[in-house]
């Protein structure tokens, strides 16, 4: 019975989380599509994605979207499954987390659904989906890493604060950082949480560093809302940051105020996340349309580093989100 009530409050979830527009309804001319992605709300990089698709997949475009939000990987996963049963001719994922969609992609190809990735790679066979437009998250924590490396500390007494656990994002940024750790002895995690991309949790982790009176001088978050958060901590206890400061403050995204804060000299670093994939979307569900296999199976967006000491007015104005 318990099984029963969990699988129908599951059903009702995914009904009440759906943001219809006009239906999945095939029309001629029009194209349908289902587009999951994660909560609009979780990050300004977020906002910007979801804006992006929002303005691409329009019935002026010549498209029907329906979309979908959750944090949760189950639960986009039971909204694949709804999108497959309406037959939608697209379906566009942004997944939460990286495992348990073989199933729900065998089942859209099985029906004759093509599959887009978006934003972020999963573990699937590439057949499974007609493109991959995505950033290179391991090479985003890679670029970071090495930034930090080049500022020479005799020693790095990191606080990491990671995002939502197996997400794409998560891994990547995560990954070269544990490395670099593990490969020196001058490398130190004080401590290393989930914040789940929120500035809230974030700033409780670090003043709990502070009250356990342990040392560190970098803290390493994976997105800006949570460095904003730790700073916020810091400016709490008093503690100095960013150029000449104590402590060096790191984030992703390129929020255009978190550039901001890196052109006054609070922080130190923000690494780049592309969210404008829907053009390169649109291209491609255009190439097939016309009986054309995308140009290229995996698409990596273009995106670089920030660094305090050298970024200017025009970087924030052209790549601030």
């Amino acid at each position: 019975m318990k099984k029963i009530i969990a699988l129908l409050l599951a059903v009702v979830m995914v009904f009440a989380l759906c943001a219809c527009a006009g239906g999945a309804k095939k029309d001629d001319g029009v194209i349908s599509v289902g587009i999951i992605n994660n909560d609009p709300n979780e990050s300004g990089y977020r906002t910007a994605n979801d804006k992006d698709m929002k303005e691409t997949f329009t019935a002026e475009n010549g498209y029907a979207a329906e979309f979908f939000y959750s944090l949760k990987n189950e639960e986009q996963i039971a909204a694949a499954q709804k999108f497959v049963q309406d037959e939608v001719d697209y379906l566009l994922i942004s997944a939460a987390g990286t495992a348990g969609w073989d199933t729900v992609l065998k089942d859209a190809q099985d029906a004759g659904i093509k599959v887009i990735l978006f934003d972020r790679t999963i573990d699937a066979d590439p057949s499974l989906y007609e493109a991959s437009i995505v950033s290179d998250m391991a090479k985003e924590g890679q670029t970071a890493v090495d930034w930090l490396a080049g500022q020479g500390l005799d020693a790095y007494n990191v606080i990491h604060i990671q995002g939502v656990m197996g997400s794409a994002a998560q891994i990547g940024r995560t990954g070269a950082l544990d490395t670099m750790v593990a490969e020196n002895d001058n490398w130190n995690l004080v401590t290393q949480q989930t914040a789940e991309w929120n500035a809230e949790t974030a700033q409780q982790i670090v003043q709990g560093v502070i009250d356990s009176g342990a040392e560190f001088n970098v803290i390493y978050a994976e997105n800006d809302d949570m460095a904003k958060g730790a700073v916020a901590a810091l400016d709490k206890a008093n503690i100095s940051h960013g150029v000449d400061g104590d402590v060096i403050i790191m984030g992703f995204d390129c929020n255009k105020w978190a550039l901001e804060e890196l052109l006054a000299g609070n922080w130190n670093y923000d690494g780049q996340c592309n969210p404008f994939q829907a053009d390169y979307i649109d291209t491609i569900i255009k190439d097939l349309e016309a009986g054309k296999a995308p140009a290229e199976k995996v698409v990596i967006m273009d995106e670089k580093g920030f660094d305090a000491a050298t970024i200017t007015q025009e970087d924030v104005d052209q790549y601030g989100i």
